[in-house]
């Protein structure tokens, strides 16, 4: 029998419409919308480069691009309007006025500052840069710390979270519990073996309750130290000090454990030599025990764990007392190392410079970058659908924004929380006697950048007009620069500066955040031209480590600091 073959088109269209195969495939409609998504962008982009084109004309496209340089390329710059004077208060005359308006972009732009690499890489890298300088200075001195610091005792903690149930890992004998070997960039590490029976509500109170415990652990160590050297707390401000830095941590399983550097000062700080007793076998002990003695209570009670009948968890993640409150505690895996302040090869002890490095590195990444979680709040549940994150994340974040309809949890505000798993702490905290400030460094780096030439607002057509507001001097919108002109973002400020001298009256208001389409185009066009120099000529090795850049070091690999910070390990 012949079978007539059906066309997939009528007999009555024309034959030069037809396909050329009965079975060729219609066009899937993914690919149409991919196809259309790409017109409307190269339309836009058109669009776009239309109207800087319209500028270039007209003169005021090299202006603009001298103040979007000027951002260090932020992605989400912060728009200001307002105005700032400066008077003599002697004579009351006044020095100079600027006003946001006559910048080429009309409104005064601000670095965002975010300190997360997921929402603006460039203002993390200098929060990066400005946090290993502040750690190094505690260690080898410099930025107003005497360099008779690197003799005191110091030392490199880590703190880590107990286990709420078995996860995949890399255990030092390469095999994992599920008999598997992971590599590095296995997505399964620090995912449970049993979700089902993994203590999610353990871990979410756990990380809430965190700060809690670095807090206490601070107490603690003081006693032990106290302790240990035959004193009372009380005197123990007599005759040393502690100082310390530390900083937060992600590990894969989703848990918040802390990277510390911990020093013993004299009894006015890291100006004066500790006693004969402060020893770093000493800090080391009062470390340990200090870490074994805390404990947070917390009256609520996290609800039980559906398991089948007869399991009975390995370790439980906390114990309760008599009045069946929880109590949350670090976990077994406490790694104390005395810090040296030579390089090292192979196992030895770690050095100022590595360890600067180390905490630096951490400072800008949270769970987003760890775990794959999110880098900004949830206002509704429902928002996660949304997003693609790994089901170990999302559970946790459905466990911390049920948990938070419990009244007994109300004070750890769980469902602000829930996108960072339950933590709401400081991810970089010190003493203050430690080293300098953040704040410091940036006014150092800003005074510096006013003394320099500005390359970036030679006299453009409207530099006259600003001119005549900054008394002579124009007046660019370059990092640092525009921080000082917006000083305290408040509406009305009025701020003495040098001896007495100057009063600065300034008014400035919200305008928006990030950068409007043509002006974000143009950004685009700049970041794409500062990739395309070709590299600068490679520093020799001796100048490398003379200037001991923040870049330099946090190329190293500093896995071997502590063998907790192995992704996915579990206490």
């Amino acid at each position: 029998m012949s079978a007539q073959l059906q066309l997939p088109y009528s007999t009555t269209v024309p034959a030069a419409s037809r396909p050329s195969s009965p079975f060729t495939a219609p066009t899937c409609p993914a690919e149409v919308t991919a196809s259309a998504a790409a017109g409307r962008a190269l339309e836009r982009r058109a669009r776009l480069t239309a109207k800087l084109a319209k500028l270039a004309a007209t003169g005021q496209l090299p202006p603009l691009a001298r103040q979007i340089a000027g951002l260090g390329g932020c992605a989400h710059p912060i728009r200001l309007t307002g105005h700032r004077t400066r008077l003599d208060t002697a004579t009351g005359e006044v020095l100079d006025h600027f006003d946001s308006g006559r910048l080429p972009a009309g409104e005064l732009l601000v670095r965002c500052g975010n300190r997360r690499a997921t929402r603006c890489p460039a203002c993390s890298t200098v929060y990066r840069y400005d946090t290993y300088q502040l750690i190094a200075a505690g260690l080898r001195g410099g930025k107003t710390v005497p360099a008779s610091v690197a003799a005191h005792p110091r030392v490199f903690a880590t703190l880590t979270a107990p286990g709420f149930g078995p996860v995949h890992n890399q255990p030092g004998a390469g095999r994992c519990l599920c008999g598997q070997v992971h590599p590095d960039d296995d997505p399964l590490l620090g995912t449970p073996l049993d979700p089902d029976r993994y203590d999610y509500a353990g871990a979410v109170l756990w990380n809430a309750h965190s700060p809690a415990l670095w807090a206490r652990f601070t107490t603690h160590l003081r006693r032990e130290i106290a302790k240990a050297a035959g004193l009372t707390q009380r005197t123990l401000r007599d005759h040393a000090t502690l100082s310390y830095a530390k900083v937060a941590e992600y590990q894969k399983r989703g848990q918040v454990h802390f990277h510390a550097v911990i020093r013993l000062d004299g009894p006015n700080g890291p100006t004066s030599p500790p006693p004969a007793w402060a020893t770093t076998q000493l800090l080391d002990h009062a470390v340990r025990a200090a870490a074994a003695r805390t404990r947070v209570h917390h009256e609520g009670e996290p609800p039980k764990q559906p398991q089948p009948a007869g399991d009975v968890p390995e370790s439980p993640p906390q114990d309760s007392d008599r009045a069946r409150r929880s109590v949350f505690r670090f976990g077994r895996q406490i790694d104390v190392r005395a810090i040296r302040s030579t390089d090292f090869t192979g196992d030895g002890p770690v050095t100022d410079r590595h360890v600067a490095a180390y905490i630096a590195k951490y400072a800008t990444k949270g769970a987003e970058t760890t775990t794959g979680t999110l880098d900004r709040r949830l206002r509704l549940l429902a928002e996660l659908a949304t997003h693609d994150i790994t089901d170990h994340a999302r559970r946790m974040i459905h466990t911390a924004w049920h948990l938070a309809t419990n009244r007994r949890h109300a004070h750890l505000r769980l469902r602000q929380w829930a996108h960072m798993l339950g933590f709401r702490g400081h991810f970089s905290t010190r003493t203050r006697h430690y080293s300098t400030t953040l704040a410091h460094l940036r006014a150092e780096r800003t005074a510096w950048r006013a003394g320099q030439p500005d390359p970036q607002t030679p006299a453009p057509a409207s530099a006259e007009t600003q001119s005549d507001q900054t008394g002579g001097s124009p007046v660019g919108d370059r990092a640092g620069h525009s921080t000082d002109l917006a000083a305290g973002h408040r509406n009305i400020v009025g701020q003495h500066v040098g001896p007495d001298t100057t009063l600065v009256i300034s008014h400035w208001q919200y305008a928006g955040t990030g950068l409007l389409p043509e002006l974000e185009h143009l950004a685009d066009l700049l970041a794409a031209k500062r990739q395309t120099r070709p590299e600068q000529p490679t520093r020799t090795r001796r100048s490398e480590r003379s200037g001991d850049r923040a870049g330099h070091s946090a190329g190293h690999s500093t896995d071997r600091l502590t063998s907790a910070d192995r992704p996915g390990a579990a206490a």
